[in-house]
């Protein structure tokens, strides 16, 4: 059952499709971030350069003939042109094979569940095959397209197979579908991608050789701002960043975006020289971003006063500039872009050049952003409206596309979230059967899904309630198994189609949402029959 009372607004726009497009990327991504960091924790602690080197796992060494050992080995060539054994070790076939094949049923299963992320897989081996490179664009691409043509071939024959013969048609369609285009992408696909990644590859060179890498904050720090940099980092900059960090063991392209450096800059700026409820906020708003690593918190401050975009920039550019003078790098992408990955995934010989490049970003953007702000700050004195960030935070929103939890508590404290089920509505569940499983859901099925399913389980765990389980997902993940779907009011429209019968409530702020408390005294209703 559901109950809604409006329909969510269909934003158009060259923007809005970019920043879907982004969405996507990244919800291909981010699912599988903890196997960039195991995988960049593995590199760091055991490759023959790292912490505790390590040729078992880190895949160097002759391997010779010592029993079980000699299983995990592979030919390799020694600079006198003889051949040895050598251990294959973790390093690499992770890179090679997991990290891109994980993208690809991800990014399968988004497009159509479980049998299209097989298909997927299948398709995606035949670019990492094909290539000499780690193959995530290729995996970005063949997953989805693998998964939407298995879509599109079960259509032909849905409702027309006879009983009886449906798991033979579905396993032998499936399988012949991912085999030639696993054939195909090994032939078609791969030198194309290949090529694409060595041109974007020679692009940065060109620019870090002739110390033009800096430039390239002009166009990302403005972009997040506008929620486009899912577009650019999980599109361009983590894949080409992953390939050098195979080359080198880092690359300064995960630095790009994540520095927390220019965000934490203005809010301190804010902090000083602010004026009403953006001061007084601003304080808070540098421990979420900075050790949060939430970086859209000091989006409308930015916003508050566009000018500042300056600062962004100019802390971007500075922080980009140290990491260049100092040769630093990230052996894996930091996400969330908070201080504390940024560290766990700093390259042993990088870490003063990143400390310093943070550090600097921050000192520039404030820099700027004080000369900004007092400027105007006798004018803002005047106006009662100043430093009021509901503007700003309804501006941003409109950027993003979509509510967003942390930007919801900048917003004045008092404000109260709103919901497309009624309260008649959700007693009206009593009816459905119990309420046992409570799904949150967002774009990714991170971030903002998980803080806000962390509230709600706390409060019930607080009311002494068993046997109910909260969860987040991504809403692509979703399936018709669940008894109450969360979401914020945009993207209601979109968990209905993938679960129409829970009910779903639809919120504002997932992080203090007043509607909280009505399920939780549901449940203790349901509880008492």
């Amino acid at each position: 059952m559901t109950t809604t009372t409006s329909t969510p607004r269909k934003p158009g726009g060259a923007r809005i499709a970019v920043q879907r497009f982004g969405t996507f990327l990244s919800g291909m991504v981010m699912p599988n971030i903890a196997a960039f960091i195991a995988w960049g924790l593995i590199t760091a602690f055991f490759i023959a350069t790292g912490w505790l080197p390590n040729g078992i796992l880190g895949g160097f060494g002759d391997a010779g003939q010592i029993g079980w050992q000699g299983a995990a080995t592979a030919l390799a060539q020694a600079p006198d042109g003889t051949t040895f054994q050598q251990y294959v070790g973790l390093v690499g076939p992770m890179i090679t094979y997991l990290l891109p094949l994980l993208i690809a049923n991800t990014g399968g299963r988004m497009i159509y569940g479980e049998r299209g992320g097989v298909v997927a897989s299948i398709a995606t081996m035949g670019v990492i095959v094909g290539s000499n490179i780690p193959m995530f664009i290729g995996a970005m691409i063949m997953g989805p397209l693998a998964a939407w043509l298995m879509k599109q071939v079960d259509k032909l024959w849905d409702g027309k197979i006879k009983a009886g013969f449906e798991m033979l048609v579905n396993n032998f369609s499936a399988g012949i579908l991912g085999g030639l285009l696993s054939v195909g992408a090994f032939f078609g696909i791969a030198p194309i991608i290949e090529a694409v990644s060595n041109w974007l590859e020679g692009i940065v060179d060109w620019l870090v050789a002739n110390s033009l890498l800096p430039l390239a904050s002009i166009f990302i720090e403005p972009g997040k701002i506008l929620f486009l940099n899912n577009a650019i980092n999980h599109g361009v900059l983590t894949p080409l960043g992953v390939q050098q960090s195979e080359q080198t063991g880092k690359s300064i392209l995960f630095l790009l975006e994540a520095n927390p450096g220019p965000g934490v800059g203005i809010l301190i700026a804010f902090a000083v020289f602010g004026v009403g409820m953006a001061r007084a906020s601003a304080p808070g708003a540098i421990i979420i971003q900075f050790f949060g690593g939430i970086h859209e918190i000091y989006f409308p401050y930015v916003l508050m006063k566009p000018m500042l975009v300056l600062a962004a920039i100019g802390g971007g550019m500075a922080g980009v500039a140290t990491n260049v003078a100092f040769n630093t790098g990230l052996r894996a992408p930091a996400s969330p872009g908070s201080i504390i990955a940024v560290l766990i995934q700093t390259a042993p010989d990088s870490y003063v050049g990143v400390i310093l490049s943070v550090i600097v970003a921050a000192a520039v953007s404030f820099t700027i952003s004080a000369i900004i702000l007092r400027a105007s700050r006798k004018r803002d004195l005047a106006n009662e409206n100043a430093g009021d960030l509901t503007a700003a935070v309804a501006a941003t929103e409109a950027a993003k596309g979509k509510k967003s939890s942390v930007l919801g508590n900048l917003a004045a404290a008092g404000a109260e979230a709103g919901a497309n089920v009624t309260e008649e509505g959700l007693v009206a569940t009593l009816e459905r059967g119990p309420i046992k499983n409570i799904v949150f859901a967002c774009d990714a099925g991170m971030g903002s899904s998980a803080m806000g399913a962390s509230v709600l389980r706390n409060k019930i765990k607080k009311a002494g309630i068993d046997e109910v389980t909260v969860t987040n997902k991504a809403i692509a993940n979703l399936e018709d198994n669940v008894d109450l779907v969360i979401t914020q009011r945009e993207l209601t429209e979109r968990a209905q189609a993938k679960s129409p019968s829970a009910v779903h409530m639809s919120v504002d702020n997932f992080m203090n949402s007043p509607k909280y408390d009505e399920v939780v005294e549901l449940l203790r209703e349901e509880g008492a029959h």
